[in-house]
Order: C-alpha cells, then structure tokens, then sequence
C-alpha cells in the first residue's frame, strides 16, 4: 500500500494537522473510490470509519420516521465524515452519503481516536464540529426565513466552494430532495436564477455563470459559517489552489480585501 504524504493530501483538514499527529495516522489511511450516492454514515450504525474527502461532496440528511427527509448540511475537501465521533458520539440518527463522486481517505475510528488526545489536534477537531454547527444553524435560518431562489443559492454557492468548478452535475430531482420541495418549484427557481444571468441549467447539470449574483441572492443566509471556517481553521491558505473567482465570499465575510470576479 503506497502511504499518504500529507503535503499530497486534498483534504483540508489532513493538511492542518500537526505533522507527529499526521505520521501516526498515515500507516492507517486508505485513500477509496466514492461514487455517488456511496454512504458514508448510516442512521443509527455504529460510525466505524471516519472519511476525510479530497474531492466530490456528500450531503448530511436528517429523516423522519416516515422517511420525509431534508439535506442539513453539506461535507466537501474541508471537512469528514463521522464527526461526531469527535463528541464522544458513537453513532447519529442522521445519514451522510456522496451526493456527486470523488475520492477520499478513510481511518478507522478507533485510530482516529487516538488522535484526540493531543490538545492541539483536539482542539481543531472540536472547532470544525463547531462550524458543521454553525452550518446546520443557517441551513435552518435559510428554510424559515428565506425564499425559495434564495435557499437554492445558498445550496449552489456551498456546492460551488466545495467542488471548485463551475459545472455541477446535479438534477432537478436531487435539489428537490435536498431542499425539501417539489421538483417543479425547484424548476421554477432555477429558471429565475437562469433569467438573473447567475446560472445556466441544462438536464443533470447546473453551471455557475456569475458567482456574484448567488452572493447578492442568498444575502445573509450564505457567508457566516464560511467565515467561521475561516477564523478558526485558517481558511483559505497559500496552499489552497483555488481559482480567484471562488474566493469572493470568503473575503468579504472575513473583511479582507479580496476582490470579487
């Protein structure tokens, strides 16, 4: 098995880890395949691995017992899988699974364990369960105070973030079942995105054109719990590779001078 060199990871939060901290996982890292719709957490199972992903994004789903479910939250290249391991929490009543492919490295829980008992690294741990918080807290401003074409640009601008390119291959359908609502109102508001000029929607895919208008449309219910990434995880870095485009509302959450495209 080749082993995995920190500086090669794609995950965000592999990169930040102390490098001791790093070296004691590394033997036990397995980099896997994670095709769409791959589950990463089951609903009250045990959490027996965590995922760091490196490319693709999953989506967090919260069900009632009659199935009706909603997407709570989304985990691309900054975060994992399986957080609430972090807590003490050995398994969630939630469901996390890829919803557009990628790759990630995926570690036992039990030997991700060990790593919390440095308080440096525990630390961090504890800070990205506070931001995956904080998103599920304004995914819930977003659903209760926010219009439809705001909530769905919202829900682009994270994919956006999390899968650096503009092309996005995701159906009417599945944004239905992420957003709660029905496919034809999920049409209806992506066509009023596509008449702003901020989208261009085509079957099975949605491609940002103007990443600016979503910021204006989404207004405050997209941007706080970046920013909170940001602050407390050090995002973004030289060493991120993003294109300059994506970085605007990073910037204009933290004050920075970034300009935006």
């Amino acid at each position: 098995m080749t082993k995995i060199v920190q500086k090669d990871t794609g995950n965000k939060l592999l990169r930040r880890l102390p490098e001791e901290a790093f070296d004691l996982i590394a033997s036990d890292l397995k980099r896997v395949d994670l095709p769409a719709r791959r589950s990463l957490v089951e609903p009250n199972q045990p959490i027996e691995h965590v995922c760091f992903i490196e490319s693709g994004l999953a989506s967090m789903v919260a069900a009632a017992s009659n199935g009706i479910g909603i997407e709570v939250g989304q985990i691309g290249y900054e975060g994992m899988s399986g957080y609430p391991v972090v807590l003490g929490v050995d398994r969630m009543p939630n469901r996390a699974f890829m919803q557009i492919s990628g790759v990630g490295l995926e570690l036992p829980a039990s030997r991700f364990l060990r790593l919390l008992r440095d308080e440096a690294t525990r630390l961090m741990f504890l800070r990205y369960v506070h931001t995956r918080e904080l998103q599920l807290a304004y995914s819930a401003l977003a659903a209760g105070r926010y219009n439809m074409h705001q909530r769905l640009a919202r829900w682009l601008l994270m994919c956006h973030d999390r899968l650096l390119v503009d092309d996005m291959p995701v159906t009417h359908e599945f944004l239905a079942l992420m957003l709660g609502v029905r496919r034809s109102g999920v049409t209806d508001h992506l066509h009023i995105l596509e008449g702003m000029r901020a989208i261009k929607s085509t079957r099975g895919n949605v491609k940002i054109m103007d990443r600016q208008i979503l910021l204006d449309v989404a207004d405050g219910c997209y941007g706080a719990p970046e920013a909170e990434y940001e602050r407390l995880l050090g995002f973004p870095s030289p060493d991120d590779q993003r294109p300059a485009r994506l970085m605007g509302a990073w910037g204009r959450w933290s004050g920075s001078t970034i300009e935006h495209r």
